[in-house]
């Protein structure tokens, strides 16, 4: 398509801010749009994010709580509308699409595209993206981890029109709709993101009549051409060099076990950055495979983290070259299954942190908690005018120990900053389901001089249900989050289930689809913190003990895993004491062991975690070594896999 641009000269300054400031204005008010309007308790979460495109397709501006990982995509779904349905826009049409192969995210996130006109001139596109709750295919929400195509995960929505010159298409929504399991919910989203699209036209079209086309347009360039301009400022001041790490997958679920490599290396030259995923493991058979756009955004959201100052626009990516072999885990082709992307976009996005942190040490972090989903579908027996129940639900958790700071609790994953953490009366409201437990997680930090944040623990009951089956969608059960600069890792992921009547908890891990669930049922599980930053026995021994006091840390672990010797006083008044003179003695003991602990028969941690001598922390904190947390039984691989980085990360920093 040839870019519709008028001559007019270089905007002004003061006309380049308002413009700028404007268009971001605009996508922010799009969202106010979709959270007033939207159906399904999903999007009203901030499972969505919005953007205004110029004329190409590139992304102008992006709001200021869209999440993460849609940042990279936008501008690939506009651009396949375009290809699509070039020569044949007219005002008023609104198109839709969801396709990962075309450079987007999963099934689930929905965009609507509407072309904008200023009179009979296209001047850009407005987008907005939301997470519907199901898409159809095998089991309720469209996340079966089993699935190993794209036939089981849901409707793939290649390019279509959803209004046509203002018209609703309802055959085609209502097409849509009817394969999903909510539709009266699509359709009220549908019109709701509908909508937000039209906000931004209409705000577009108030600027275009007060600065005119022309310098509205220039204004949609130059902030491109801007935010370009400082990122290769910065990366022209870096030295050049490159850095290599590695993250991984937890498995592989039609193979044996050993953890599933994802391998970076990231080379500045210049004013230009490439990050090259060579080496990294060829697709698996699960869902939890990434297209090229879906790592693409993964690379854009993870270097983001370290500009934080800039707006984000297509000026952003000009400057990025990715390089992803094919059929490989991060760059995988129809129709291979990818709705599990999410593992590993936050896998390359904390492998990004690793990287830069060696580059700006002052802004340096720690792994991050890797984002999960509990899904659950069925009839729900209270309400015989909403039948089926869809019941989808993330919990927030600890970011990574920082250099100076530690971690951040409490909070929504790396994958989707902008999502709301979930209120357990709006669940509870929708969902036949009832909270009984929901608080921080003790002793789920990662231990460093600066601690992760610390995760939650969540145990709910399943109410008046029938026909009801579970997903749960996680990682980091046994690729478990890790510190640096000599810290410590923080806890396993995993779901336990007690059924209605049983005093027994099952362990279910963090990977299972159509689960059968019944009413009474109750299911827990915890969030991972952060990992740690730097040797936990250099943390000082009063921020330990402010932990204990506070319930992140337990008096047990902060002796096993800080060498801090804390007598309680009295619990009820918050009053404990620090044994100075136990706890120097203490540190210099894990000072004389804690290597051997780190390279000790794997076979004899698992056989003493068997007996009971140690736990799940003791076995990864301090002998790195991987179980099958049930039966305590050794994975020798994916062991040798972790302890190769707890070497590197944790061990080489100890004095």
């Amino acid at each position: 398509m040839t870019k519709l641009i008028e001559t007019s000269p270089g905007l002004d300054p003061v006309t380049f801010e308002v413009l700028k400031n404007s268009f971001i204005t605009t996508v922010d008010q799009m969202a106010e749009q979709m959270l007033r309007t939207c159906y399904s308790f999903v999007i009203y979460n901030r499972d969505f994010s919005n953007a205004l495109h110029d004329a190409d397709g590139n992304s102008v501006a992006q709001g200021n709580y869209d999440i993460a990982v849609h940042v990279g995509t936008l501008h690939n779904t506009c651009k396949e509308v375009i290809r699509v349905f070039e020569g044949d826009m007219a005002p008023g049409d609104v198109y839709a699409i969801n396709d990962p192969y075309a450079g987007g995210t999963h099934f689930s996130d929905v965009r609507l595209v509407r072309p904008i006109f200023d009179e009979d001139k296209l001047i850009g596109f407005s987008q907005s993206n939301g997470h519907w709750s199901d898409l159809g295919g095998s089991v309720p929400g469209s996340f079966d981890v089993t699935a190993r195509d794209m036939f089981r995960e849901g409707l793939r929505i290649t390019p279509l029109r959803l209004f046509q010159r203002g018209r609703f298409c309802s055959d085609v929504a209502n097409m849509i709709a009817a394969n999903t399991r909510d539709p009266a919910s699509i359709i009220g989203d549908i019109h709701s993101q509908a909508q937000a699209t039209q906000a931004a036209e209409r705000e577009l079209l108030r600027l275009v009549k007060k600065y005119g086309r022309g310098q509205v347009m220039r204004g949609m360039e130059e902030v491109q051409d801007y935010v370009e301009r400082a990122v290769r400022k910065r990366l022209a001041e870096l030295p050049d060099g490159t850095w290599e790490t590695v993250d991984y997958i937890d498995r592989d679920l039609g193979a044996g076990e050993g953890m599933i490599p994802i391998r970076i290396k990231m080379t500045i030259k210049g004013d230009t950055i490439h990050y090259d995923f060579t080496g990294s493991h060829s697709t698996i058979a699960s869902m939890y495979n990434s297209a090229p756009g879906a790592t693409f955004s993964a690379v854009v959201a993870g270097m983001k983290t370290f500009f934080p100052d800039l707006p984000l626009n297509s000026g952003f990516y000009r400057m990025i070259e990715v390089t992803a072999p094919k059929n490989s885990v991060v760059s995988a082709e129809w129709p291979v299954a990818v709705t599990g992307f999410l593992m590993p976009f936050e896998k390359i996005m904390n492998a990004i942190f690793e990287m830069w942190s060696k580059i700006m040490p002052e802004r340096a972090i720690a792994c991050a908690f890797n984002l999960e989903y509990l899904l659950a579908g069925g009839r729900d027996a209270r309400k015989p005018e909403k039948p089926i129940f869809m019941f989808y639900e993330w919990l927030p958790g600890g970011w990574g120990g920082r250099n100076g700071k530690d971690g951040a609790d409490v909070t929504t994953a790396c994958f989707g900053t902008g999502l709301m953490s979930q209120p357990n009366e709006g669940n509870e409201r929708v969902n036949p389901t009832r909270t009984i437990e929901f608080q921080i997680k003790q002793d789920s930090a990662g231990p460093g001089k600066w601690r992760g944040g610390v995760g939650v623990q969540k145990t709910s009951l399943l109410l008046e249900a029938e026909n009801a089956v579970m997903s749960y969608i996680c990682d980091r059960e046994r690729a478990v989050v890790w510190g640096v600069e000599g810290g410590l890792p923080s806890m396993p992921h995993g779901l336990t289930m007690k059924r209605a009547g049983e005093e027994t908890e099952i362990w279910l891990g963090s990977v299972f689809s159509d689960y059968s669930v019944h009413t009474g049922d109750q299911f827990a599980r915890p969030t991972a913190g952060g990992g740690g930053f730097g040797d936990p026995l250099e943390r000082e021994p009063r921020k330990v003990m402010e932990d204990v006091i506070d319930d992140y840390v337990s008096l047990e672990r902060a002796k096993i895993d800080y060498g801090v010797v804390i007598r309680e006083i009295d619990r009820d008044l918050c009053q404990y004491e620090i044994d100075d003179m136990a706890t120097e003695a203490c540190r210099a003991d894990i000072r004389a062991k804690r290597k051997d602990w780190a390279r000790m028969d794997p076979e004899e941690v698992a056989r003493k975690y068997r007996s009971g001598e140690i736990d799940t922390l003791d076995a990864v904190r301090h002998y790195a070594v991987i179980l099958d947390w049930e039966t305590g039984e050794l994975l020798p691989k994916t062991t040798a896999q972790f302890r190769e980085s707890f070497e590197k990360r944790t061990v080489s920093h100890w004095a």
